[in-house]
């Protein structure tokens, strides 16, 4: 309709544009790489001391890129598909998560099937591999209610310059609803840390059968109980739509490769936090029995 979609490295900035992107990603690019202690909650600090530390080896991430070749999802306001946002993010969060020990990672890229069996098929694949977690990556646009027109390299395209930033999808029907809920907020809050700031947009009555439950309004949880991926899954399930490609200027930020090291180095604190909860709470759980059977057993491992 608007005509052949360009890929997101392609994309050109103006002067002006590429400073805009630059003064956005500095500072918190910085804070995720340098240890700024200012943009870092000192009870995250204290939690790595106190929790066990997780098995990295052993715990497996599935980092899911949102839709696939054939059917790639939104397009962008200059006319590059979702798909390819999407694709260049899991991988920088499968690579990072792997450096950070986490070798079992697996990115998951869907084959073309019709819609909803690819939908299914991800989820089935997430419970086939045991994993610990699930991550679906994606990025957001508006309905077309919204879309305006203008001209970008000589071709008409839509855009909305009406909503900005991220969101993070769970589904009450999910085999682990709490589980999913805490991987959530932690991710919410290593993006807030970073100076990212979640779209409330979708608590709103003009999104008509879009509107979603507002878990957690510090760090922008919603609840979405129909996506198949997060309700037929047995695994904990999250679904981050990274930011709005619809939107001009979070186009440009979302194509920079400075900005995906941002949500990336978000995604695997979080991970990396998530992993020592669970292991610190498994602990808790095993600690009682295990006392109980020493106290059944003499010096010389008979029992009493």
């Amino acid at each position: 309709m608007f005509g052949e979609p360009v890929e997101t490295g392609s994309i050109k900035m103006t002067g002006a544009a590429s400073a805009r992107v630059e003064a956005a990603a500095k500072p918190a690019a910085a804070a995720a790489t340098n240890g700024d202690t200012a943009s870092k909650p000192t009870a995250a600090k204290s939690d790595t001391t106190s929790k066990p530390a997780c098995d990295r080896d052993a715990f497996r991430v599935i980092v899911d890129v949102g839709h696939t070749a054939g059917k790639p999802g939104a397009t962008s306001a200059r006319g590059a598909y979702e798909y390819e946002f999407n694709l260049k993010l899991a991988t920088l969060i499968d690579h990072k998560l792997r450096d950070a020990g986490f070798a079992k990672t697996v990115l998951l890229i869907t084959k073309d099937t019709p819609y909803y069996a690819g939908l299914f098929k991800r989820a089935e694949r997430a419970s086939a591999l045991s994993a610990d977690l699930f991550l679906s990556i994606h990025h957001d646009s508006v309905p077309d209610s919204f879309l305006q027109k203008w001209e970008y390299q000589g071709v008409q395209r839509s855009y909305s310059d009406r909503f900005k930033g991220h969101s993070i999808f769970i589904s009450r029907d999910n085999g682990d609803y709490r589980s999913s809920l805490m991987f959530a907020k932690l991710l919410g809050q290593q993006l807030k840390d970073r100076g990212m700031k979640y779209t409330p947009h979708y608590t709103e009555k003009f999104m008509g059968h879009r509107k979603r439950i507002l878990v957690d309004a510090d760090v922008g949880v919603y609840r979405y109980d129909q996506l198949i991926v997060l309700r037929n899954n047995r695994t904990p399930a999250v679904l981050l739509e990274a930011g709005s490609i619809i939107n001009r200027d979070e186009e440009l930020l979302m194509a920079s490769p400075e900005w995906r090291g941002v949500i990336g180095a978000a995604a695997v604190a979080a991970v990396e936090n998530y992993c020592a909860e669970r292991s610190s709470a498994t602990r808790s759980v095993e600690r009682p029995a295990t006392r109980s059977a020493d106290r059944r057993t003499t010096g010389s491992g008979r029992r009493r």
